[in-house]
């Protein structure tokens, strides 16, 4: 479990133990998908062909019909919300050529974004021998999918869809029992038992979920509920600093004014076990004086914040004010006092 808003892990149990990822997979195909719609090579009406190979697929399906074209849109949420191992094969083929190419796109693409002990073999996550993934990269993904594309997400929120006049249910009972929840996806296989990577948001504060190795679809939902809750009510967020917030201040050399404000453009926050007072060390860093003119929003450094647990996370600094140049009376006389006198601050 981890608040990928600060970057805190919360619960940690085998977090690197590679685990088969069934049809978690299918969240790195719907990555790819998105990423595709977002650079405008895809498009949601374009559409794909139903081959064999697809139409054949065992498991949860969306019972395609052979031949048939399906948009792109129809096989997300038959890929999201009624986990189609067919869908997949479709966008497999689709982008790829070969289902076999896609998953070799799967992985590279994982270990692009930080997925450093994932093998995809499918894009379905239909088992196969040498395919394997862990709970950490799989928190990797579902943030990355949720922080990379906020206006796609939202079809990790449907409950319900149908299509060939089937309906079906979201396999992610979270969605309707566990206020907050908007994603991702469940799994199941017989090597890996019943897992599930979860996301929930209450108040502004996002939580990200991964279990695996479960005995059914009543304890998975159960366990992740119970966990989501524990998060939610055990761990609070504290804002150190608002975004626009002074944290330190720059001298300015041969400027207007004499100093700068040093801002974060985006609030920071650190997780801590409620009740607990947290005070952590924030030390600025960046090389000064800073020469003038200065334009507001210039990135100039960072501000280090040590967490409680002693990780130490870095935030972009820039200057919070414009600062205009002297005239040249005032840069002559600045200068004969620098080489009289020094550098006074």
């Amino acid at each position: 479990m981890v608040d990928p808003q600060t970057s805190t892990v919360m619960l940690f149990k085998d977090a690197d133990q590679p685990m088969a990822p069934s049809s978690m997979s299918k969240m790195m195909t719907i990555y790819i998908i998105f990423e595709e719609l977002a650079a405008g090579r895809l498009k949601l009406d374009s559409h794909f062909r139903v081959s064999e190979r697809a139409r054949a697929m065992g498991g949860s399906r969306m019972f395609l019909e052979l031949g048939s074209e399906v948009s792109v849109e129809d096989l997300i949420k038959g890929i999201i919300i009624l986990s189609g191992n067919d869908a997949c094969v479709v966008i497999a083929e689709g982008l790829s050529g070969s289902e076999e190419s896609f998953a070799d796109r799967m992985t590279k693409r994982g270990r692009e974004l930080g997925m450093t002990k994932t093998v995809f073999k499918n894009a379905s996550g239909w088992p196969a021998e040498g395919q394997y993934t862990t709970a950490r990269d799989l928190a990797v993904l579902a943030w990355r999918t949720i922080d990379d594309y906020p206006k796609l997400y939202r079809y990790y929120s449907e409950t319900s869809w149908t299509y060939n006049n089937i309906r079906q249910q979201n396999r992610n009972r979270l969605l309707k029992i566990t206020p907050g929840t908007d994603g991702l996806k469940t799994g199941h296989t017989e090597e890996g038992g019943y897992g599930q990577t979860t996301s929930a948001i209450r108040d502004g504060r996002r939580l990200i979920l991964v279990v695996n190795g479960l005995t059914s679809m009543a304890e998975r939902a159960q366990e992740t509920s119970r966990l989501m809750e524990w998060g939610f009510r055990e761990f609070t967020n504290t804002t150190i600093f608002r975004a626009g917030d002074t944290v330190a201040e720059a001298p300015v050399w041969l400027g207007v004014q004499d100093k700068v404000p040093l801002v974060v453009a985006r609030a920071v926050h650190i997780t801590a076990p409620a009740g607990q007072a947290v005070t952590p060390r924030v030390v600025a860093r960046f090389d000064g004086p800073l020469t003038a003119p200065i334009a507001k929003g210039t990135k100039v450094g960072t501000a280090a914040v040590t967490l409680p647990d002693g990780r130490v996370i870095e935030y972009p600094l820039e200057t919070g004010a414009d600062v205009a140049r002297m005239g040249v009376v005032g840069r002559v006389a600045t200068m004969i006092q620098y080489y009289l006198f020094g550098w006074l601050t």
